[in-house]
This record gives C-alpha cells, structure tokens and sequence, in this order.
C-alpha cells in the first residue's frame, strides 16, 4: 500500500523539507538543486511550523525559509498553481529576503546570497524542455553581474526518467520522480527506487503524517483548499475568456484574463510578508476595507518587522 500523502500538498512539503528535525532532508534537497555551489553540510530553518490552530480551523502553510552555514538566505515553496503575478512575486520575495539583511552600519560586501526555490506542479515555461531552471542577473552575453539574487524553478511535468532509470538518475530527478510518485510509493518501492537514505527519510515523514490523525486533518483540509483554489481560478480564466469572446475584442479578452487570474493582486504583497514573518495572514476583505496611504503604513511596518529579525538571526 502507497504512501498515501502528497509532498505537493504545502502541508506535507513544510514538514518533509522545512522540519528542524529532518534538516538531513532539507539539505540533501538543496544540494541537489543547487548543484555545483558551495556544498551545504548544515541549516537551520528560520520558520518552523510550532502550532497548528488557527481560528478558523485553516493552517496557513508557510513558505520554508532557512540559512546554511555560508550565510546564505533560502526559501523553498510548492506552487500547484501558475497565478500570472508568479514570476514578479518570486522576485519580489527574494529581493526582501536580501534587503532585509540591511541594517544600520552594515556594509554592502556582508550581504549574502538570497536563493528562491520553486518548485512547479505546472510548468511556468512549457515551450522549455527543462527540469530546472536557474535565473541570476546576468548580462546577455552570459557575463555575471552578481550570483546574489537567484531564483531557481523545477518544473516537476519536465521530468522524464521512469521507475526503471531513476535510481541511476541524477540527485535532482530522483527528487522529482519522488515529489512526483510519492504518494503511491510502498516502503519496498522508495528502497528500490533510491540510493539516498535522505529520500528514505523524507519517505517516513510522510508516513508519520498518515498515521497521525491530527497531521491528516490539516492535511486534507490543506488538500481542499488547494483543489478549491486551483478550480476558483479554472473558472476565472474561463469567465475571463468568456468575457473577452462575448465583446468580441482581443483587449477585452485581455482584460478578462487579467480580472480573473490577478485577483488580490493589490493585496498579494502585504500577505507575502505576513507570511515571511509568520503572521496571520489578512483576508482580501480585511486589505480591501484600508486605504492605499494604510495599506502602505502597513507594508513598511512589515519590512521594518522583516529587518529587525534578520538583525536577530545574524546577532544570534
């Protein structure tokens, strides 16, 4: 009998890749994808689940955010969904994590790397035959202005290596093929299949889930919400599109994407930094109700917050 448990759901992918108590999984992940940098032997996890009750019986799922002994600010996220502002959010969320190491009397040359991991149930680039993809600031010609802005996708649908090659694959694909297969995966399967005792682990992570009733709960509460929010936005595209045939107009169909696909979008970045901070996290109706000089008294105070416990982690 499989696993049972999906890594793709945020829940299980926190507990797998962002658990303070498996950090031999986080880094075996993280070699893998950043193949060819500095090794990474340790990491700390800056943003562990420590409670799960919210008010309304929902976990809000943080992005898994760490640091490794160069320094070097991580974050890794599950995105089963492409929302069109995907790409500038990713950005954005890296250039915080590297801003947020400023403060007073700090030198520009102290700060270091901010690496974003995505990893993609849906292919953001599909006309690309890549696995992964590496994006860094670089020149046209190839020539590297810095390394310390990356943003780094996997593109889980790019995978092509079966059951019968992937124990011989390379470490990212194996971590793809699990990603990908791991629910239907038996014990004797992840053996067979892996030669890393890391995936193995991450394997009994899962498991633990499964034979916890409390971990289910917000397992499959999390399930629902992902199919709830990838079939709200299949419906805003189609009545997007909709829209657009109906005014028989290419700007109208346009605009009929956008009203569907960027909804929140105002709001999309005072959550993302509620998120970083572990806050709560507020509902549109909550940001919609603030005017725009309020929701930007907000945004700073959040920065502010994000800078002060970079301060913290450094000194400590």
């Amino acid at each position: 009998m499989g696993i049972g448990i999906r890594p793709t759901v945020d829940f299980a992918f926190k507990l797998m890749l962002g658990n303070p108590e498996h950090t031999n999984v986080t880094i075996h992940f993280l070699n893998a994808i950043l193949e060819g940098q500095c090794r990474i032997a340790n990491v700390q996890i800056l943003n562990p689940i420590l409670a799960k009750h919210t008010d309304d019986d929902k976990l809000s799922v943080l992005d898994i955010l760490a640091t490794d002994e160069h320094g070097r600010m991580l974050n890794i996220e599950m995105q089963t969904s492409l929302p069109s502002e995907l790409p500038q959010r990713l950005a954005y969320y890296a250039s915080c994590l590297y801003v947020g190491q400023l403060r007073e009397g700090f030198r520009y040359a102290d700060l270091r790397p901010s690496i974003s991991i995505c990893v993609l149930t849906q292919a953001m680039f599909p006309e690309r035959a890549d696995l992964h993809l590496e994006f860094r600031m670089r020149e046209k010609s190839g020539l590297t202005l810095t390394d310390d802005l990356q943003i780094h996708l996997l593109q889980l649908p790019k995978l092509r290596i079966a059951s019968q090659n992937v124990y011989d694959a390379t470490p990212i694909e194996r971590w793809a093929f699990f990603l990908t297969n791991a629910e239907h995966l038996t014990d004797d399967d992840v053996c067979r299949l892996f030669p890393d005792r890391e995936i193995a682990e991450a394997a009994g992570v899962l498991k633990m889930i499964s034979q916890s009733p409390e971990d289910q709960l917000f397992y499959f509460g999390r399930l629902k919400f992902q199919r709830d929010e990838e079939a709200r936005l299949r419906k805003a595209e189609l009545d997007g599109f909709e829209k657009g045939r109906q005014e028989g107009r290419q700007e109208g169909r346009q605009e009929g994407w956008r009203e569907g696909r960027e909804e929140g979008r105002e709001e999309g970045r005072i959550q993302l930094l509620q998120q970083i901070l572990g806050l709560p996290e507020s509902t549109h109706d909550d940001l919609a109700a603030l005017d725009s000089s309020q929701l930007s008294e907000l945004e700073s105070q959040l920065l502010q917050q994000i800078r002060n416990k970079r301060s913290q982690w450094l000194s400590g």
